[in-house]
């Protein structure tokens, strides 16, 4: 049979996604901390876009002076004939041709070029030190442990043993990932010099770094300060796994002790710290900053979008001058210009979503912002979707990550939405309402005769809520809540 080439023409459809809406899509399911910080990375990397809020100069400031008085002056009449001024990013129809082009002359002539509010000037003393010399941070672990490293009387090689110890131990302060056999062997050491400097460094401050395991930071912990009787460290050595479960008439029994000296032995215990490096963290705590605010005014609920601290993009009045020039100057101009509008315009509609979704969410969760969280009601994806014409997809980027300040608090978008848990009689309720029951009855309990989850399950049915146990199980481990076993105090 021959082999032959031949040239086919077929015609068929297929769905493209266009760099645009890959773009808008992008910044739809970022957060507002993502945004900023993608929003500057575009100021740095594409030249015609400038921060509207930044600071002008003084000749600004005493122009823009004389113009308001200026316009102040102008007839009434004229000032309310003029066109208002559009946001910034926006356009008209006609500015956009019907083949996708941008009339990029039309653009800029009516793009909104008004100066930002004047600002006072920055004047610092010149004798004043600078910035950088007023910075500081907090000291990490291993510069506090390599101090005291510095600070004893050891050999090179016994101190570049430390060093690698020291620059082996996790934020809790833990030796886990390498051996002290591996430490030696690297160092040059010999494994007695090497589990020597160990031993010192863990005595360090904070006392029980470098630790190879639980047991051994809470027995040099306890060691450090007398607690050493056979007791304890026989409670640490083997019968930890019993005093999490607080069985301690068991462990009273393995060690033929009474039960009062084993509670006695675990209240030190528990005085020990299990994470000795994690005062040292370096985490800088992150504070919620909400994308929008909802607002109650003569009983109606109204949305507000948050622009605080977020760049007010605008075009460079040098580049709008600079697109009258020739050649491959005017080409790149073009595509950054081009580039600009679409981050614009996408930045503009996503905070439009975000606006229209929290609307829907008013309209279903209006009780829960009069009462509270005991009347927020079941909700999902799609019956927002519904509401506001948009697809399920789209409200689950919108609401991931995106906060909101209602008059019962900040909470994040998804949370409003959760499933129906049945009532015995009358309607359903959500499962958030459910958990916050679940967490109040917890908290009215006695703590030294807590609450099985079936006994939950009993005390819901009085409240009219028909829920399985393992679902009041699952309810608990989401809120972080411990078994009764893991929650009753003897002491």
């Amino acid at each position: 049979m021959a082999l032959e080439l031949k040239q086919n023409m077929k015609m068929s459809q297929q769905l493209r996604m266009t760099p645009q809406l890959q773009q808008a899509i992008k910044l739809l399911q970022l957060s507002r901390l993502e945004l900023a910080e993608m929003i500057q990375g575009e100021l740095v990397e594409n030249p015609v876009l400038e921060d509207g809020e930044e600071e002008i100069d003084r000749a600004d400031l005493k122009k823009n002076a004389e113009n308001s008085n200026v316009e102040d002056k102008a007839d009434p009449e004229t000032k309310l004939a003029e066109k208002p001024e559009k946001r910034d990013g926006e356009m008209d129809a006609h500015e956009e041709g019907s083949n996708g082009e941008v009339d990029w002359d039309a653009y800029l002539e009516h793009y909104a070029s008004a100066p930002t509010a004047p600002a006072s000037p920055v004047i610092r003393d010149k004798d004043a030190p600078s910035f950088e010399a007023t910075l500081t941070r907090e000291e990490s672990l291993q510069e506090h442990l390599l101090w005291q490293l510095r600070m004893q009387e050891f050999s090179d090689e016994e101190e570049l043993a430390g060093v690698s110890i020291i620059g082996n131990i996790d934020p809790n302060g833990y030796l886990r990932d390498v051996t002290i056999e591996e430490i030696a062997d690297a160092n040059q050491c010999s494994l007695e010099a090497a589990v020597r400097v160990l031993d010192r460094i863990q005595h360090f401050d904070p006392i029980g770094c470098a630790a190879r395991s639980l047991q051994e930071c809470l027995l040099i912990q306890a060691r450090s300060i007398g607690q050493d009787d056979h007791i304890l460290i026989q409670m640490i050595r083997k019968h930890m796994d019993l005093m999490e479960r607080k069985r301690y008439d068991q462990i009273a029994r393995a060690l033929g002790q009474p039960v009062e000296e084993i509670i006695e032995a675990v209240k030190v215990i528990s005085s020990l710290d299990p994470k000795p490096g994690r005062a040292f963290t370096l985490d800088e705590p992150r504070y919620i900053t909400p994308d929008v605010y909802i607002h109650k005014l003569s009983g109606e609920y109204y949305v507000v979008p948050n622009d605080d601290g977020m760049p007010r993009l605008r075009i460079s009045k040098y580049y709008r001058k600079a697109l009258n020039t020739k050649g491959d100057d005017k080409q790149y101009i073009q595509d950054k210009l081009r580039s600009a509008h679409w981050l614009i315009r996408s930045i503009q509609q996503r905070q439009r979503t975000i606006i229209k979704v929290t609307e829907s969410i008013i309209k279903f969760q209006k009780e829960f912002l009069e009462q509270g969280v005991q009347h927020i009601r079941p909700l999902v994806l799609r019956e927002v979707a519904d509401d506001i014409g948009m697809h399920e997809s789209t409200v689950s980027r919108v609401t991931t990550n995106k906060y909101v300040h209602t008059p019962q608090g900040i909470y994040e978008l998804k949370y409003f939405f959760n499933s129906r848990v049945s009532r015995m009689t009358g309607s359903d309720v959500s499962s958030q309402s459910v958990k916050n029951m679940i967490n109040e009855i917890i908290a009215d309990e006695n703590p030294k005769k807590p609450l099985s989850d079936q006994k939950l399950v009993e005390m819901l049915r009085l409240k009219d809520i028909d829920i399985a146990r393992r679902t009041v199980t699952k309810y608990r481990e989401q809120m972080r809540i411990l078994s009764s076993s893991k929650r009753k105090q003897l002491y």
